[in-house]
């Protein structure tokens, strides 16, 4: 009695296989057919593509990627006709269709009872992979335009992933492909707006050489490596930056301000030479020297080079408010030193040595206000000081009104 349940039981598995896999072929009947009716494929072909029996089998990835290349054509043969078609399903079926033929060439691929490998699929499968390329950077930029970075991304990212898929191998596109880099930076924005860091470094990688995109595309790398807090790999994607791109000030500055911020200002300022010298007109190189004395309160050093850095490029309204700032700190700490008793000879001459360091921050602060008048976090209150301890009434009146 055994047995026969055994036997029955077995009968009842073949059957299941045998009717998902009836699934699949009436699936490609239906495509096939002058009028398909694509919902009634779909859904034979998502139940033989969960069904345990069905799921593992190249033919059944086969068919449902070719249900959305019969479903793309479709509606492109509609807008040739000049009939209402989907342009938004053209691009899904386009991700869809690559998603699918993916899976069936992964299947494929895999050897058989004999070891051998024998892919019916690829040329095919690759052929009309390559063709709906196009769609998939439509579907990109229509949902970027929505605002839609989830989906954005999706296509975007299969485009690149294309690229690098076995299936395509021999059309070496990561090389051949002009438009890859252009379309992995946009991935790549998707993403940072997703706070996708993985994704954001992944695709911004293959846009980091390329002479439009390349510097943006190393600005997301290195913000996606601090974001995930590998510092070791930020820092030496900030050197591999600059070294591409010695003009970038984003890597520049992030460079340097990792260095101060860790009390490297010995391997700060070795850096900032190597820039100067690649550059030596560049003010904002020259600034940051001066930056880095700044914070080292090797005052006298800072304000040389603040100077010279404005020399360079008087435009620089970061050097006017820290020049200015210096002067201030060298007025506190002469303060505290000074002679507060009247009656001591030394007290006019250490006022007057007192306010002139203010008499010096003063145009300092009004240069950086003429640069930057709506910056004002970098010369209100320091005006404000400026006019009240040199007793300029109308002056500091108009400067608190607008604090």
């Amino acid at each position: 009695m055994k047995k026969v349940f055994f036997s029955l039981a077995m009968l009842f598995v073949a059957g299941l296989t045998f009717a998902q896999m009836k699934n699949v072929k009436d699936a490609r009947a239906i495509v096939n057919e002058m009028k398909p009716d694509f919902a009634k494929a779909e859904q034979l072909i998502n139940a033989a593509l969960t069904n345990p029996e069905s799921k593992d089998d190249a033919e059944t990835w086969n068919v449902a990627g070719l249900i959305q290349k019969k479903r793309s054509e479709k509606e492109m043969e509609n807008a040739y006709l000049r009939k209402p078609y989907d342009t938004v399903q053209v691009y899904k079926s386009a991700l869809e269709m690559c998603k699918y033929f993916f899976k069936c060439d992964e299947l494929a691929q895999k050897p058989n009872e004999k070891g051998k490998i024998k892919n019916k699929y690829r040329k095919a499968n690759a052929a009309a992979i390559m063709a709906e390329r196009g769609n998939l950077i439509n579907g990109g930029i229509y949902y970027y335009n929505q605002d839609n970075s989830q989906e954005a991304l999706a296509y975007f990212g299969m485009y690149v992933d294309v690229a690098e898929s076995p299936i395509l191998a021999d059309q070496n596109l990561v090389k051949s492909d002009t438009l890859l880099p252009q379309i992995a930076y946009y991935a790549s924005l998707a993403a940072n707006k997703m706070k996708d860091f993985a994704a954001m470094k992944k695709y911004a990688t293959y846009a980091k050489e390329d002479k439009e995109f390349g510097q943006g595309a190393m600005e997301l790398i290195c913000t996606a490596l601090k974001e995930q807090g590998d510092t070791e790999a930020w820092v030496a994607a900030l050197k591999e930056g600059l070294n591409k791109y010695p003009q970038n000030t984003f890597l520049f500055s992030n460079l340097i301000d990792y260095y101060n911020n860790n009390n490297k200002f010995d391997e700060a300022l070795a850096f900032a030479d190597g820039m100067i010298a690649n550059d030596p007109n560049n003010g904002l190189f020259t600034y940051v020297k001066g930056y880095l004395y700044h914070n080292m309160k090797q005052y006298d050093n800072a304000i040389k080079y603040y100077k010279e850095a404005i020399e360079k490029d008087p435009k620089l309204a970061e050097a006017y408010s820290n020049l200015g700032l210096i002067y201030c700190i060298q007025a506190q700490e002469f303060s505290e030193k000074a002679t507060t008793d009247i009656n001591d000879p030394k007290y006019n001459e250490d006022q007057e040595t007192l306010r002139n360091f203010y008499v010096l921050a003063k145009p300092c602060y009004e240069d950086c206000r003429k640069v930057a008048p709506e910056r004002k976090e970098l010369w209100l209150s320091g005006l404000q000081r400026v006019y009240y301890l040199l007793n300029m009434e109308k002056e500091l009146q108009e400067i608190e009104s607008m604090m």
